[in-house]
């Protein structure tokens, strides 16, 4: 076997490495719009990057913490001179935390943070409410700069405001907007699937057989 050219090495490694830049250049074009609407990157002082780091798995990039699979399970828009946090901001529902502080947001935020269902965390500027208020959250802190919503109540079964969860009717209600009490009758609905199918089925089958006569 003839013997490796250390020159050949020598060329090899930036080339390997310039391969590696390119992945990785690729990989940063891919991060989702709501990671990059804010320029620079998560401060090391701030929740989110401590989250990220302390939690197994998970990777800052720009203003999102990633999973493996690229969930955005947490995000930092802190000081973006944001009015509201923008068309992209449902592409990080998967969240668990989100620091917004620092910016000047307007408007009531309940409906932005609707189906948030994993949200546990939410760092607000002073003057903008929880979203939900006190109902929605276990723990609402005010502090000089900023306002943090703590663990998010799960208010599906209750009859008050749903929070930011999409809820599914509560026990023994169904039907549009869970309007109708008592148990779904699934005999009822398939009995009148079935009679249906079988009452087209057979105005196809004689409306068919009368062609076939008729030609």
């Amino acid at each position: 076997m003839a013997p490796h050219d250390p020159g050949s090495l020598t060329t090899l490694v930036p080339w390997a490495a310039a391969l590696l830049l390119a992945l990785g250049v690729e990989r940063a074009l891919a991060l989702p719009e709501i990671c990059t609407q804010c320029p620079g990157s998560v401060q090391n002082l701030s929740k989110v990057a401590f989250y990220c780091k302390t939690t197994r798995e998970l990777m800052l990039h720009a203003r999102c913490c990633l999973n493996q699979k690229g969930t955005i399970l947490g995000l930092d828009l802190q000081n973006c001179s944001l009015e509201d946090p923008g068309p992209n901001f449902h592409q990080a529902h998967t969240t668990v935390i989100i620091d917004l502080q620092a910016n000047p947001l307007k408007g009531d935020l309940a409906n932005t943070f609707r189906g948030f269902t994993q949200l546990q965390t939410l760092i607000l500027p002073q003057h903008v409410n929880c979203p939900g208020g006190i109902n929605a959250w276990n723990t609402i802190t005010s502090y000089i700069d900023n306002q943090i919503c703590q663990g998010q109540k799960n208010l599906c079964n209750n009859t008050g405001d749903p929070g930011l969860l999409q809820c599914v009717c509560a026990d023994g209600f169904h039907g549009y907007k869970c309007m109708r009490q008592g148990s779904f009758s699934l005999l009822m609905f398939f009995g009148i699937l079935g009679a249906t199918t079988l009452s087209v089925s057979i105005l196809l089958w004689a409306t068919q057989r009368r062609k076939a006569k008729t030609s």
